[in-house]
């Protein structure tokens, strides 16, 4: 089958590793490309948990399928930002294919599924025997092997603690010794299944009954949820030492070109953190839009990691959040208190909750508004501003809810309204 294929054009693909260095030669065609093109505004997407570079391709392919039509007479360029992250198959992206093993639910759902290992050992490169150990007691289940399988999934993640890490200033002592993977590994998955059959209401695959089972669903979850922090880690050094210097060349050698930053799930903290790597002089990003962020909404206030980045942007930075999202309403919040809050559920979603899933808080003159306002009246010019997008990020199944559903000409008019990039 031939690779997916992006249409709008001009398009370009960088692609960054795990240290955040760049592809050079297709960092350094987009740069001269630009300026051959007299590409005027450059809109660039970070894609968040994708399991390789076809699923990355679709999803750019599609999200960018609007803009022409949306700004006819723009002098538009588009790239993809590609970076090595996974995502779980059972994790539906609205419109997409299903994955073999999702469409054939044979067997016991907490098993992986082929595709998911091989993601796995895509993303973690030399891990293959953890890897293989954790397939194998995800597919006997046996009832003494809990803790052995909290101790390979606590290796496989590799948990430390560094500033791109973090979110905010509390979260660098609270995931300094990350609870979640040195506590009772029991106790830890039976509150993921809870809170899994909580979320899936009647579908049947994830309400199983008490026992080994559900102890065992509960695992498969606590698996995902390690992959999640070691991407989200990840997601910032990609952004501060890879994508913000790359910019900055950017800025240097093709001054004219306005850029816009788009990023989805983890690509939000990605492009967020870039922020925080572009050189002081640079003043070419001129907005950036965050789909579904999957990082603290405190990440821009006082508290935050990202403390004053704002203002690196020459315009609007927009964060767009969903209710209906439920990988970040209610696994993310809970994920992160078992990693070192020992607080109580009752202010969970505050605490630790994501920008994804209500905006950017705590930070002074930002703006909250519905995504009918903004289509209607504009995007603000500057500043932070939260759009409450649950008008069209509303579909998907659990585990994760509407969280990719992200692909709507709505979205991609709130990133040309955010850029002024008119027709």
């Amino acid at each position: 089958m031939a690779a997916p294929e992006v249409h709008v054009r001009p398009y370009w693909e960088m692609t960054f590793d795990a240290g955040g260095d760049p592809d050079p030669g297709q960092r350094d065609a987009l740069l001269r490309g630009v300026r051959e093109r007299g590409v005027r505004d450059l809109v660039l997407l970070a894609h968040g948990w994708n399991n390789d570079h076809d699923t990355a391709t679709r999803l750019c392919d599609r999200f960018f399928a609007p803009f022409p039509s949306l700004a006819p007479g723009a002098h538009l360029g588009y790239a993809g930002v590609l970076w090595p992250s996974m995502r779980f198959t059972d994790e539906r992206i609205p419109d997409f294919a299903p994955a073999a093993a999702v469409a054939d639910p044979a067997g016991p759902r907490s098993a992986l599924d082929r595709e998911t290992r091989q993601a796995l050992d895509t993303v973690f490169p030399g891990q293959g025997p953890v890897i293989d150990r954790l397939a194998a007691i995800l597919d006997e289940r046996p009832p003494d092997a809990l803790d052995e399988f909290g101790s390979l999934v606590r290796q496989l993640a590799g948990v430390r603690t560094d500033g791109i890490a973090a979110d905010t200033v509390p979260e660098l002592s609270a995931h300094s010794a990350l609870a979640m993977f040195r506590t009772d590994t029991r106790n830890i998955c039976m509150e993921f299944a809870d809170t899994l059959a909580e979320t899936a209401g009647d579908i049947a695959a994830f309400r199983l009954p008490d026992g080994l089972s559900k102890v065992w669903n509960g695992a498969h979850e606590l698996l995902r949820q390690a992959t999640y922090f070691a991407m989200k880690r990840r997601a910032g050094t990609v952004g501060q030492k890879g994508l913000g210097p790359a910019l900055g060349r950017l800025a240097a050698e093709a001054p004219e070109v306005r850029v816009h930053l788009v990023g989805h799930s983890f690509g939000a903290r990605l492009v967020s953190f870039a922020l925080a790597g572009l050189p002081g002089t640079a003043r070419n990003v001129k907005s950036v839009t965050l789909l579904q962020g999957a990082f603290s909404h405190y990440s821009f206030a006082r508290r935050g990691a990202l403390n004053g980045r704002q203002a690196r942007v020459d315009g609007p930075l927009v964060g767009c959040y969903s209710r209906f999202d439920t990988a970040l309403g209610v696994l993310y919040p809970l994920a992160s208190r078992l990693a070192g809050d020992d607080r109580g559920v009752i202010d969970l979603g505050l605490r630790w909750g994501a920008l994804g899933h209500d905006g950017i808080l705590e930070v002074n003159g930002s703006v909250r508004t519905s995504l009918a306002e903004v289509l209607g009246s504009g995007v603000p010019g500057s500043g932070c501003v939260s759009v409450d997008a649950s008008q069209v990020v509303r579909d998907g199944p659990p585990p994760s809810g509407a969280h990719s559903d992200i692909c709507h000409p709505e979205l991609a008019r709130v990133v040309l309204g955010a850029g002024r990039i008119t027709p």
